[in-house]
């Protein structure tokens, strides 16, 4: 190929990968902070020319929603405990690129096998005992759930999204069976069983929850930075090919880091059935396991920063909610403020990870 044509066919604008180091951390967050306030601007325009109403009284609605009041702020930090949890279920095995799209599933389940056992062991032992076996069948639970998948991947190379999201649709259809089973009116609605909750802890109904996730993220933190197995994780993430090369064996870590993440949602369904709602239905869940694949995306995997993306999701989430009730406009209106704002954060990572080169002399050869 000549000199000619090869100036002829360069692109006057291309996309290049950014050197990792190149960007201070300042400087993300300064990228980020703009993609905020253009995103905010972006709906502020757009509320007002759908629905009349002034944008800064809009977003003044956003923070009354969840800081109004103190029990909007425990609602919030709930909100933020539980989404959180289940973000850090799916992390090791997002990291190791196993797409476990099956949080929804696993923290179902689990929350099935807790109400059980409050159903029937519930006034046949000590609340200390029954606290016990709760937390206990309740991991086991999420753990079974997570390993099915894990191991057809592991030995058969299934498909693990396809698989695990299959599973969501099994665990959420066991729930409805057993709910007619347990509630012999008929109903399918099983009446809250307060008295064989997780404890209260000063007065505050989630606190205990709270505490538990915060302690699970400082532990998945560290397990995942620190540890020869998430350093294994990582290797498998990267190239299985590699892990194999330097004596890792993959199989073995694919089912030990799906058991990871089936004991973290185990304990996420503990603390929504046992902690939280002291019943269960079928939107026990509420989504959060599809959810916290966005949010576990958006902290680049780092526990530390979903605390942060959990917060906003959740922010937005209530923020909506409250909005639609003080305007008495459409949830739809909420939800598509909350969808700008949320398209803008994603797509400022792109301007993190690559940089638009544009050619400056252009010049057209005859």
């Amino acid at each position: 190929m000549s000199k000619t044509e090869s100036k002829k066919r360069t692109p006057f604008v291309h996309i290049v990968k950014r050197d990792p180091a190149s960007l201070t951390w300042y400087h993300k967050l300064l990228v980020r902070g703009v993609a905020i306030v253009a995103a905010l601007l972006v709906c502020g325009v757009l509320i007002t020319l759908l629905t009349g109403k002034n944008p800064i009284e809009v977003y003044g609605s956003m923070i009354d929603g969840v800081f109004g009041s103190s029990r909007r702020v425990w609602n919030m930090l709930q909100g933020v405990a539980m989404l959180l949890c289940v973000s850090l279920a799916v992390t090791p095995a997002f990291k190791m690129k196993f797409w476990n799209i099956g949080a929804e599933g696993q923290v179902l389940i689990s929350g099935l096998a807790c109400v059980a056992t409050m159903m029937f062991l519930g006034d046949k032992m000590p609340l200390w005992l029954l606290l016990t076996v709760m937390t206990v069948v309740s991991i086991l639970s999420g753990m079974i759930w997570a390993l099915l998948p894990a191991v057809f991947k592991a030995y058969w190379n299934t498909n693990e999204t396809l698989f695990t999201l299959m599973m969501n649709y099994v665990a959420t259809q066991l729930v409805a069976y057993f709910l007619k089973v347990f509630v012999k009116d008929g109903s399918g609605v099983l009446s809250p069983m307060d008295q064989y909750g997780l404890p209260v802890i000063g007065g505050q109904a989630y606190l205990l929850n709270i505490i538990l996730v915060a302690l699970i993220t400082v532990v998945v933190y560290i397990y995942l930075k620190y540890s020869k197995q998430g350093y294994e994780i990582s290797v498998v993430g990267e190239s299985e090919n590699t892990a194999r090369y330097i004596g890792i064996n993959v199989k073995k870590v694919i089912i030990r880091t799906m058991l990871v993440s089936g004991a973290i949602c185990g304990i996420a369904g503990l603390l929504l059935v046992g902690g939280t709602n002291h019943t269960i239905s079928t939107t026990t869940v509420g989504g959060r396991g599809f959810t916290a694949i966005m949010v576990s995306w958006l902290a680049k995997f780092n526990p530390l920063y979903m605390i942060l993306t959990s917060a906003l999701v959740i922010f937005l989430e209530k923020g909506a909610q409250q909005v639609s009730t003080d305007f008495r406009i459409s949830s739809s209106i909420s939800d598509i403020v909350t969808g700008i704002i949320l398209l803008f954060i994603i797509g400022c990572e792109f301007f993190l990870q690559y940089r638009v080169v544009i050619r400056k002399n252009r010049k057209e050869n005859a």
